[in-house]
């Protein structure tokens, strides 16, 4: 075979092309690597992603070289790619907004998102005008302009206040759904604004009042269909596609066909193609397993491969030659919207925090966060000059102004930190702590259906009233040994499996039914949700732990690793079971309960009428015993339970006094702190329950360890439950000495006594220990309150 020659024009042509290729593809490795250095360079400053890319967009695309790569044919390529991601961007956003809040009261975060909104549109309105943006005064420039400079970047913001573990706080929680509403009305308001003047780069030929009303009726339909046809097709979807298994091909297609036929559908009739997919999105169904796989995939397209292009089209647009910095008006310009798009959000967000009751400090850097921008916001600034509304120069200079108002949002969020830290210099989870407005949150474990009547028991018991009610997460938890993992089956979202192993969901589906059952027949005050802790015993009490920390529960109750046998004694235990609740007892964010069930559960069902349990709460000393009180609180609420009081005290001889003062090394300072906490949380108790006789109260008189174990056996058979602290007593000598012949050292001196195996085989014991004090806030997934 002979060679090719060399003078041939199609292998010129060949060649010429895929040098132009692979220019390209070298530009955009290059973009992502400085990207992603710039980014890491960043770290330290907390600055987010945007910053870093916008940045190296504007370096990167004002090379000479780089422009060198882009001639018509290029540029005009660029600029297809980047309005389909840009239709991929604002379908995404549109389906994580919800449309029907507009027929809602206000809440809080609605009303700081139109009071800032409103401020920064009067004041962009009233001054942009005078500033010479276009040449000559267009009122829809001015209209658009005011309205993106009202607009929030909630993607940007959202991204911002996670990535610094601050949105579980009331602050966190309050900035990202007033930049969500933002985001929602000023895109809307946009997208209506663009019936009546739109924007095209060759004329219909046809009046723009035919324009508006083909355009208004081909977005209606649009919208009428969306909203009532695409439920019916995404739940078909879903439901012939459930969690677990792989999607049929056939239904993804028609799936995203739809979709994508009712997000262009109204561009027929002249409508902006990335409007129309943001009103098809808000339309559409967010929840489903085919609306989460089509967020993941788009979301990750952006990341991976539209943003470093995206960037680098917007650096070739912002071209510096044509910046003009010699003339105060560029500067005039930037400044000014820099300054609208700041002060006009914190005047906003300021007057509503004076309405709403909130401090002006976090009412200020709520402005400060709510006026950040970001993809959005630098695609219009393009188009408008890309259409001939502006010149490069203005253009580059709202592209830096939209730099800087993302810049100075991390320096507001550590702000937010500090404030959180100076005001709030503890912070704990415990029942003690609670707000009595806040519904009680618990984690109750089971090790299988076994476990489901005495949860069932344990959730009735701890209902306390209906406002504000209990919510329980029933966890599941199950040892993942080889044959179960060879059965997870990944989801569609990461991080995200299912288990298909025939033992454990049968399992599971018995728990859940006795628990639905439970619900179905006491619903009031009780909410329940189904968790699954599968994990092998060395990582199971880190799930455990993680899943009490991002559902801010208080109380953490695990079954004894024991179990009662047909003859009322306590087998051997499982070893693994116990490993992990002692390493929750160690490092759990919230109050925990060891739960030894010795009948419990084998009663049928607790009256409201009469009578039905006898439970008691043994009350010596320490933050232990004070939280194992505050649980007892809920349980006296219970109009079945017949609650009594046991407080051990030390009898006051001189002999015991003089006894204790040469057996103990005593903190004086820390002993006297701790006996007026227990005096003061006893007497609210006593007061609170006791005094109107509701719940019997009794005093035992003690001199010593020996004594207080005789009348722990005392109690045997006189109550179906039993309610200790772990310890935290500071040098008690009820149980001095209790220590050293414990068999399970986790449940604590009185829990170890009360539940041995020579104890009354009908009596239960809920041994409870409270959580350290955590220090001080680290900004860290805490749920702390500022505002």
């Amino acid at each position: 075979m002979s060679d090719a020659n060399p003078d041939d024009p199609c292998s010129g042509k060949l060649s010429a092309l895929f040098t132009r290729v692979a220019k390209h593809v070298f530009g955009f490795f290059l973009m992502v690597v400085l990207c992603n250095v710039t980014h890491y360079l960043l770290r330290p400053f907390s600055q987010p992603r945007i910053t870093s890319d916008t940045f190296i967009g504007l370096l990167i695309g004002n090379l000479r070289i780089v422009h060198g790569f882009f001639d018509i044919s290029a540029a005009q390529t660029l600029r297809f790619i980047i309005d389909f991601g840009m239709i991929c961007y604002m379908f995404v956003l549109g389906i994580e907004m919800d449309p029907y809040v507009l027929l809602k009261l206000p809440t809080k975060d609605a009303t700081v998102a139109y009071a800032g909104m409103l401020s920064t549109f009067i004041l962009a309105g009233a001054i942009t005008p005078f500033l010479n943006y276009t040449q000559e005064f267009k009122m829809n420039f001015t209209l658009t302009l005011s309205t993106a400079l009202s607009s929030t970047a909630s993607p940007v913001l959202t991204r911002l206040i996670t990535s610094h573990k601050i949105g579980k706080s009331d602050i966190g929680q309050l900035v990202i759904a007033a930049g969500m509403h933002s985001d929602f009305i000023s895109t809307l308001f946009i997208s209506i604004g663009y019936i009546a003047y739109p924007i095209r780069e060759k004329p219909s030929g046809k009046s723009r009042l035919q324009d508006s009303v083909e355009m208004t009726i081909a977005l209606v339909i649009q919208t009428v269909i969306t909203a009532k046809v695409s439920p019916i097709i995404m739940n078909w979807v879903n439901n012939e596609n459930p969690e677990g298994k792989p999607m049929k091909g056939s239904h993804l297609v028609l799936a995203v066909a739809f979709m994508a036929l009712v997000s262009s559908c109204s561009t027929v009739y002249g409508f902006s193609p990335i409007l129309s997919a943001f009103m098809a999105g808000i339309f559409l169904p967010s929840e489903g397993r085919v609306s989460k796989w089509v967020i993941s995939k788009i979301n990750y397209l952006l990341s991976t491969i539209f943003y470093p292009i995206f960037f680098i089209w917007m650096g070739f647009e912002a071209d510096f030659h044509q910046f003009e910095p010699g003339q105060i008006g560029t500067w005039a310009r930037l400044f000014v919207l820099f300054l609208i798009a700041t002060v006009g959000k914190v005047a906003g967000t300021v007057l509503s925090g004076v309405l709403l009751g909130f401090r002006w400090p976090e009412s200020f850097a709520l402005g400060l966060l709510l006026s950040t921008k970001g993809h959005y916001q630098i695609y219009l600034a393009i188009a408008a000059k890309t259409a001939g509304t502006i010149s490069t120069s203005t253009s580059t200079v709202m592209v830096i102004a939209i730099f800087f108002t993302v810049v100075h949002a991390p320096s507001v969020v550590a702000y937010i930190i500090k404030l959180a830290r100076k005001r709030a210099p503890t912070h704990r989870i415990a029942l003690q702590s609670l707000d009595p407005s806040k519904e009680v949150r618990i984690l109750l474990g089971v090790h299988g259906p076994q476990d489901a009547p005495t949860a069932i028991n344990f959730t009735e018991i701890s209902r306390g009233t209906a406002d504000p009610g209990i919510a329980i997460y029933l966890t599941d938890m199950i040892e993942l040994t080889d044959n179960i993992a060879a059965t997870l089956v990944r989801g569609d979202e990461e991080d995200t499996v299912t288990v298909t192993d025939q033992s454990v969901t049968e399992m599971r589906e018995q728990v859940t039914a006795a628990a639905q059952a439970y619900i179905d027949r006491n619903s009031d005050g009780v909410k329940l949700r189904r968790l699954l802790a599968l994990s092998t015993f060395s990582g199971m009490s880190q799930d455990i732990c993680l899943l009490a920390e991002d559902l801010m529960t208080a109380l953490i109750i695990l079954p004894f690793h024991k179990r009662q046998r047909a003859d009322g004694t306590l087998d051997a235990g499982h070893p693994g079971f116990r490993y992990v609740n002692r390493k929750v007892l160690r490092n759990a964010p919230c109050s925990v309960g060891i739960l030894v069930d010795r009948g419990l559960g084998l009663v049928e069902k607790i009256s409201r009428s009469h009578t039905s349990l006898n439970v008691a709460v043994i009350f010596i000393s320490g933050k232990d015993d004070r939280e194992a009180l505050a649980y007892a609180g809920r349980v006296a609420c219970h109009p079945g339970v017949k609650l009594t009081v046991i407080r051990f005290l030390v009898e006051n001889s001189s002999e015991n006094t003089t006894r204790r003062a040469g057996s103990h090394r005593v903190n004086v300072a820390e002993q006297e702190e701790e006996m007026k906490l227990d005096d003061e949380c006893f007497a609210e108790f006593y007061e609170r329950c006791v005094a109107g006789g509701q719940v019997a109260y009794m005093e035992k008189h003690l001199a010593n360890s020996a004594e207080t174990y005789s009348t722990l056996r005392s109690l045997e058979g006189q109550y179906a439950l039993i309610i200790v602290g772990r310890g935290g007593r500071v040098n008690s000598v009820l149980t001095e000495g209790m220590n050293d012949w414990q068999q399970c050292p986790e449940l604590g001196p009185i829990g170890d006594v009360l539940s041995g195996s020579d104890f009354s085989v009908k009596t239960s014991v809920l041994i409870i220990q409270t959580n350290n004090v955590r220090g001080e806030l680290d900004g860290l997934d805490d749920d702390f309150s500022i505002m």
